[in-house]
């Protein structure tokens, strides 16, 4: 079988200003997260906001099944063209995984037609992340929950349309929760959203969140639908005499 073609997309603005995050991620979160995906067996490139057309060409994405998404302080400089070739890659049948801040990207929120908004607190605290879809493709080789020592707090009300299905929920120390594990159809594309993330823990490299995020590369791949027509059907199906 042709291994998934996975492309990690990062800003990496952080890892480039900010001391602590570049402790935590000498090489870019898109790094650690290419690496894993590479050795779960998925064919990885990654492509980051400073590229030219952020590394995301139509020829990239041509030959892009999955595409990964993390962004945060700078939103706004990602172009709408290119926002519109992914949100057509997507309805298309690209598969998309959102991570964390992603949440308030201008794909995501074209996506989901919704401000995203939501609560948060960055307080080092414990997040426990449960699983509440065990059956889903997403939770394959998960315990029933696990547990991030220190994280971002993320808190409800989140501003998202209800998710198709919700694989994992998030309780925090402060006592928050969170839908953290969302899964969407556009089109005939597939999205997930999965919230963990925050720069400046090592969040990427725990094995639990590893696996969540290949999961949800394997299930926001293609389908092989073939294409959907639209429009005037002068010739019925059926006579209609």
């Amino acid at each position: 079988m042709t291994p998934l073609r996975v492309t990690v997309w990062n800003e990496n603005r952080h890892e480039k200003t900010n001391a602590a995050v570049q402790k935590v991620y000498p090489e870019g979160m898109h790094s650690v997260i290419a690496k894993s995906l590479a050795e779960q067996g998925f064919t990885v490139g990654t492509a980051t906001l400073d590229e030219p057309e952020h590394g995301l060409t139509a020829d990239v994405l041509a030959q892009t099944d999955v595409l990964t998404w993390w962004g945060h302080v700078a939103h706004g400089d990602v172009k709408d063209e290119v926002v519109e070739r992914v949100h057509q890659r997507v309805l298309e049948g690209m598969g998309l995984v959102v991570l964390h801040s992603g949440h308030f990207s201008k794909i995501f929120k074209k996506l989901m037609g919704t401000t995203c908004d939501l609560k948060w607190r960055e307080a080092g605290e414990k997040e426990r992340i449960w699983v509440v879809e065990p059956g889903h493709p997403i939770a394959e080789g998960l315990d029933e929950y696990f547990e991030i020592e220190h994280e971002e707090m993320y808190g409800e009300r989140f501003d998202i349309p209800a998710p198709d299905t919700l694989v994992l929920l998030s309780w925090f120390k402060g006592g928050e929760v969170f839908r953290s594990g969302c899964c969407y159809h556009r089109g005939k594309g597939k999205v997930f959203y999965f919230r963990p993330g925050h720069e400046t823990y090592p969040t990427y490299y725990q094995a639990e969140v590893q696996r969540v995020i290949a999961n949800g590369v394997r299930w926001a791949a293609p389908s092989g639908i073939e294409s959907v027509t639209f429009g005037h059907r002068p010739q019925p199906l059926e006579p209609l005499g």
